[in-house]
């Protein structure tokens, strides 16, 4: 893996500045989509997973495809597919190669695939068999695919994940927990029948003259990684306070999660299986940490605040456990 220079607080800010124009510019083209937006530039920035579900018509795949081309991601760097049970590995992770199968080597020609690309968009990722779920945790787990036997090193930074629906299928669970953020992508008319005409009526003018007022901004996919190595580099780091015999050491957590805070997070996760049915791995736990800090930075600098817990809103499995969580962790808040 190819070593970087450690990222200064100067060009953290600096890539901060531009993940939230992306933001507001991203804004400017949906309808009561920010919330999910948010949550687009919150795992991007940590290099999560994130899973849209809803039905058909709700603009689940129009924010991501935005997003990619705001940010410019072209060409082998980004990859869409839609995802049934009859998809077969080579959709997704390119054709044997028969030549080098004749020499006895099992290598897959990859270009534009999906163990090429930097940012990923699965469209119905739940209808997926069970060859190609295999395959994805891995990708997702490890960042990693095989070619001959051989584990190589994937490139995929942002992988968005789109569902009308989460089955509840034993087989499925495993991919579903990947997914530490799902938020629910519903219809806007019945709150905002005007302006989504409207709106929807300008995006056709653009789509006809073949013009994206939404690319015309600086942030890039660079951007998201100085931001990815600025917080990682955070995590792992111990600061000293006080002076002398008085000196200690103070990690993330102590320095940027206030105790009180830390308390009710604490306090939330353990209550989630008797209070949401929902079951939260050890594994999770870390992620949603790290969510958690990401979104206080990105927002407001560092130190997290209440708000920032209102992200395990979205720490569900399942479709009724997603809509109990939307409505009553906000509140405790």
């Amino acid at each position: 893996m190819t070593k970087h220079p450690p990222v200064t607080t100067e060009q953290a800010e600096v890539a901060r500045s531009r993940i939230l124009a992306l933001r507001d510019v991203l804004g400017g083209h949906f309808i009561a989509k920010d919330n999910i937006l948010d949550l687009m530039m919150i795992a991007a920035i940590a290099r999560e997973p994130l899973l849209l579900v809803g039905p058909p018509g709700t603009a689940k795949s129009d924010l991501i495809v935005k997003f990619c081309q705001a940010l410019g991601v072209t060409g082998s760097d980004y990859f869409e597919y839609m995802l049934t049970r009859f998809t077969e590995p080579s959709e997704i992770l390119g054709p044997v190669d028969i030549n080098a199968l004749r020499e006895g080597h099992y290598l897959r020609r990859d270009e534009g695939k999906l163990t090429k690309a930097r940012v990923a968009f699965l469209d119905e990722i739940f209808k997926a068999n069970s060859a190609i779920l295999n395959l994805l945790l891995t990708i997702i787990n490890e960042r990693k695919s095989y070619q001959d036997g051989r584990p190589v090193e994937v490139p995929l930074e942002v992988l968005f994940g789109a569902t009308n629906e989460i089955p509840d299928q034993a087989e499925l669970l495993a991919l579903s927990d990947r997914f530490s953020l799902k938020v629910l992508c519903q219809s806007v008319q019945e709150d905002h029948f005007t302006q989504l005409v409207d709106l929807g009526l300008k995006a056709e003018g653009y789509r006809l003259r073949s013009v994206m007022p939404w690319a015309n901004q600086r942030c890039s996919l660079e951007d998201f990684a100085i931001a990815n190595q600025f917080l990682a580099q955070q995590f792992s780091a111990e600061r000293t306070k006080g002076t002398g015999a008085h000196q200690t050491l103070l990690n993330d957590r102590e320095t940027f999660f206030p105790k009180e805070l830390f308390a009710e997070f604490k306090r939330i996760i353990r209550a989630m299986p008797i209070d949401f049915r929902v079951t939260i791995s050890d594994r999770k736990v870390i992620r949603l940490y790290r969510l958690i800090r990401t979104r206080a930075w990105l927002f407001h600098g560092g130190l997290v605040k209440p708000e920032d817990l209102t992200l395990l809103a979205h720490s569900g499995d399942t479709l009724s456990q997603m809509e109990t969580l939307a409505k009553k962790i906000p509140l405790l808040f």
